[in-house]
This record gives C-alpha cells, sequence and structure tokens, in this order.
C-alpha cells in the first residue's frame, strides 16, 4: 500500500508545535538566573545543541525512511 504524503494540515500542526517549543524554552530560559542565561545564549551550550541538532537533521534526510513502513 503507498504511503501517504503528509499535506498542509498536517505541515501546519507540526511548524506550531515547533513554534510552541521554541517559545516555551525562550520563556522557560527567562526565568533562569542572569548568569546561566549569558551561557545558555553566548556560550557553547547553543552552539553544541545547534551542532547536534542539525547534524540528527541531516542524518535522518539522509537515511529516509523504509519504503515498507518499518514492519
Amino acid at each position: 500500500m503507498p504511503r501517504r504524503e503528509p499535506g498542509w494540515p498536517q505541515v501546519a500542526l507540526v511548524a506550531g508545535a515547533v513554534v510552541a517549543v521554541v517559545v516555551g524554552a525562550a520563556i522557560l530560559t527567562g526565568f533562569l538566573p542572569p548568569e546561566i542565561q549569558r551561557a545558555i545564549f553566548y556560550g557553547p551550550v547553543l552552539i553544541g545543541v545547534l551542532i547536534v541538532g542539525t547534524a540528527w537533521l541531516l542524518w535522518r534526510v539522509a537515511h529516509g525512511r523504509p519504503l515498507d513502513g518499518g514492519q
């Protein structure tokens, strides 16, 4: 059975979820002490998260999905 491609409602739902997570993380970071905020925004933490996240995303795109749905 062929797999159905996601439509715009599914894409909009995922995009909204990503925006909600980012806004939530920004709000939670605002409650941290200023020293920790500086470490996250200007230190190696943010750089590490960006590198790991980008590597994971590229790995997922490169490997794709199994044609049989993983069964």
